[in-house]
């Protein structure tokens, strides 16, 4: 009786078209992801409630297991990526536009993290070279992409990578023809990413003997 109720329960579902909508939610990839306490708290979260990179889940579990203790990373932009690096590495640096933001995300930051507050420009292109070192990880996900991308080459290390993000949008591609152009091989890892139910790409870019093993 109960097999029989659950079939036509499934049957009523599927029949007004919410029986895959239900079915992921009770048990998917999605779920187990975190993606539907990420869409509900609208943050970049997994489904334990810590937070994540806004990247695709394909970035992501590509990128943790190869994230080192050593590493010095820099963003442009800051957020839950920020915690997450902070929590995995050496030292993160980051560059933020929105004053209000940095108010709000810098107490959640670990105390290994540093934010620039910088306006839209030259200043904030230029916030790489702040620190007066070169990055194992820059993270190109904020403003100005393709001028931080060319100025922000400069700055990675002799095993470095760069990775931007969003990087299917066509307004990007010459970051992506810059990057290129320098020498450096790339790999899209498009798929869905937390909050929003679209798909999008993460480009980590990469030469030979990079620190991420590629």
């Amino acid at each position: 009786m109960v097999k029989f109720l659950k079939k036509q329960g499934w049957g009523v579902l599927n029949s007004v078209g919410f029986g895959g909508a239900v079915q992921l939610y009770l048990k998917s990839a999605l779920k187990e992801y975190g993606w539907f306490r990420s869409f509900h708290s609208k943050q970049s979260v997994d489904a334990a409630g810590n937070p994540l990179p806004w990247y695709t889940y394909s970035f992501i579990f590509f990128l943790e297991p190869r994230i080192k203790p050593h590493f010095e990373v820099f963003e442009y932009g800051s957020g839950n990526s920020t915690r997450w690096y902070g929590a995995r590495v050496k030292h993160i640096a980051a560059v933020e536009h929105d004053a209000q933001w940095i108010e709000i995300i810098k107490p959640k930051l670990p105390a290994n993290s540093t934010v620039f507050s910088r306006p839209q420009g030259p200043s904030y292109v230029e916030a790489v070279k702040n620190e007066g070192k070169k990055y194992n990880i820059i993270v190109v996900d904020g403003r100005n992409r393709v001028k931080c991308t060319a100025f922000a080459a400069e700055y990675l290390s002799e095993d470095g990578v760069l990775i931007l993000d969003n990087s299917e949008r066509d307004w990007y591609q010459p970051a992506k023809d810059f990057m290129t152009n320098k020498g450096y091989k790339s790999i899209d890892f498009r798929g869905m990413l937390p909050i929003v139910g679209h798909e999008s790409c993460s480009t980590v870019f990469y030469k030979e003997g990079n620190c991420l093993g590629i």
